[in-house]
């Protein structure tokens, strides 16, 4: 103990000084420099104390030290907002000590570090796919968790975020109507609207209702297009699925801020069936 308190007494006079902090970051011994990043931790230098627990983390290994050593290199990082370094190292934590001292919170905050580095809903998802498993494996290891409740919030916005992703795709193939620049493999954007809004419903069962509805009125809309600028002999039987979308939509939202728009389309259904001319 008495040793302990030297160390730590000696690591803030040397956290006094940037050139001595670098002298312990080249020549400390491994016990010395461990303090100084404990020191560096408590005082808020988050980047020293990583880099300093993670130079002296592989002397710890199977010693007293290593398990709090691993856990406080995964907290500097996460409080350096080095998500990506922190889920890793919280990983490795979890792994390395199944049974340890700061498990539950090490893999909360594995999952936690990845949810805070989602990308844009514009980019590629792999990470928020990441985040998800994550979360969803601390809550099956500890189902009854004080960290439950945040935890589902966490997982709730990270479906939302790949629905939203989902939603402006789809809203994408629709805007691009019947531009064919991109329609390589003799399909059509609506087509490609349909299939995306439609694969969200399923894929996304637990989606809001705002959700729900916006992805309805897409599909709507893109059959009833894709009916209307169909060859003669697809026409008829387009507009009758466009006529049974309409009755799934309005049926899910009879009071839907779309129902004019719904109620033209069938009508132009109607008469398009009875070879009436209609306006797209």
């Amino acid at each position: 103990m008495k040793k302990i308190i030297t160390l730590l007494l000696s690591a803030l006079v040397v956290l006094a000084s940037c050139g001595e902090y670098n002298k312990v970051a080249k020549y400390g011994d491994p016990e010395y420099k461990y303090e100084v990043a404990k020191s560096c931790y408590a005082r808020g230098k988050y980047t020293q104390a990583y880099d300093l627990l993670n130079s002296v983390v592989i002397n710890f290994k199977g010693s007293a030290y290593g398990e709090e050593c691993l856990y406080l290199m995964a907290m500097s990082a996460f409080k350096g907002r080095d998500y990506d370094l922190s889920s890793a190292a919280f990983k490795k934590y979890y792994q390395s000590y199944p049974r340890g001292t700061y498990v539950e919170e090490a893999r909360y905050h594995s999952g936690l570090a990845l949810y805070e580095s989602i990308p844009d809903v514009r980019l590629d998802q792999t990470a928020t796919y990441q985040a998800i498993a994550e979360l969803q494996n601390f809550l099956d290891y500890y189902p009854y968790t004080r960290l439950k409740e945040q935890t589902q919030d966490m997982l709730q916005r990270l479906q939302d975020h790949l629905i939203e992703k989902e939603q402006r795709s789809a809203q994408l193939y629709y805007d691009l109507g019947s531009y064919i620049g991109n329609s390589t493999s003799g399909g059509s954007n609506y087509e490609a609207c349909i299939v995306t809004a439609e694969n969200a419903l399923r894929d996304y069962p637990y989606a809001s209702a705002e959700r729900r509805e916006k992805f309805m009125i897409l599909i709507l809309r893109s059959r009833f297009h894709l009916a209307n600028k169909s060859v003669e002999e697809k026409r008829i039987d387009r507009f009758r699925q466009t006529i049974d979308e309409y009755y799934g939509f309005i049926n899910e939202f009879p009071e839907s801020k779309y129902k004019k728009e719904a109620d033209g389309y069938f009508a132009k259904c109607q008469k398009a069936i009875k070879g009436l001319p209609i306006e797209d």
